[in-house]
């Protein structure tokens, strides 16, 4: 029996996935969380054989992190359990760098169909690779106008916070915020910050 750990905000995403992987026979959905200390607690009681990871819920503390590095910290913190990451296929920078992690690490879209899931679980288990091709072929096609630090710029400001208060919290000056401000605008095209950020979020930037 397979024993799984999903790691994933609460919603229909995580119940849809749990009622899946709970009907077959072979796997157990034994813990649920929506924070990433709360799985560390649960892998270190030695619960799941696998961690299904929602990418999102690893990197909400930073912009500019990328499916690689996240999941290498997701390994480094989660040593004894294979790790399914769930990336929404939108999100930039990660396509050419998934290849290089290693087979304990597994990628698949959050858009992919359970049947997918179950496959994937299955084969991560017996030592197999895992990188969703279509996963893949979409971060290799898709591009963002925005750069990282611009990137980092716009998901502080989605916080509602004052110029100044961004300039503090990313040890920039406030002029360097009002730059990258104004390049977001005239790349994104919007009209003010506020539509920046809802055009970010929607095309899966931040």
């Amino acid at each position: 029996m397979v024993r799984i750990l999903l790691a994933m905000r609460g919603g229909l995403l995580r119940g849809a996935l749990r009622y899946v992987l709970s009907a077959e026979p072979d796997i157990d959905v034994v813990a649920e969380c929506d924070a990433v200390s709360n799985a560390i607690d649960r892998v270190r009681g030695g619960e799941p054989d696998v961690t299904v990871l929602e990418l999102d819920l690893l990197n909400d503390g930073d912009a500019g992190l990328d499916a690689r590095r996240a999941a290498q910290e997701a390994h480094a913190e989660l040593p004894d359990t294979k790790v399914l990451v769930l990336v929404d296929p939108r999100r930039p920078r990660f396509g050419s760098q998934i290849a290089a992690t290693p087979p304990t690490i597994g990628f698949l879209a959050q858009s992919a169909p359970p049947d997918r899931v179950v496959d994937a679980i299955r084969r991560l288990v017996r030592g197999e690779r895992v990188v969703d091709a279509d996963l893949l072929a979409a971060a290799m096609t898709s591009t963002v106008p925005l750069t990282t630090g611009e990137l980092r710029v716009l998901k502080v400001a989605a916080q509602g916070l004052s110029v100044k208060d961004i300039a503090a919290n990313l040890s920039l000056s406030p002029g360097t915020v009002r730059n990258h401000l104004t390049r977001i605008l005239a790349k994104t095209g919007a009209q003010n910050r506020i539509e920046a950020i809802h055009i970010a979020r929607t095309s899966g930037w931040i």
